[in-house]
């Protein structure tokens, strides 16, 4: 059902957390430079500990997938724009 999954990958988020395990796992995260994306929430591989977000994992990507990646980030910022105008 629709939400087993986001309820499974929560309490797998906080088992990471509470349990300070520095697991990766995919979270919605504040991009600060990485993969040439700055300032908006966006989904990218996450070290999780004690205190949250410990680390914003990099992969090696190719380079049209850095490109899929940078076009969904700027669909998102224009998307949070227009809420704001709201």
């Amino acid at each position: 059902s629709a939400y087993y999954a986001p309820s499974a990958s929560v309490a797998q988020m906080v088992d990471a957390i509470v349990g300070d395990t520095s697991e990766i796992l995919p979270a919605c995260v504040w991009a600060t430079g990485q993969y040439g994306i700055s300032d908006v929430f966006v989904g990218l591989p996450a070290r999780l500990g004690r205190n949250g977000v410990e680390e914003i994992v990099e992969l090696d990507l190719e380079a049209d997938e850095i490109a899929a990646l940078r076009q969904a980030a700027e669909g998102i910022r224009t998307r949070c724009a227009d809420l704001a105008k709201v």
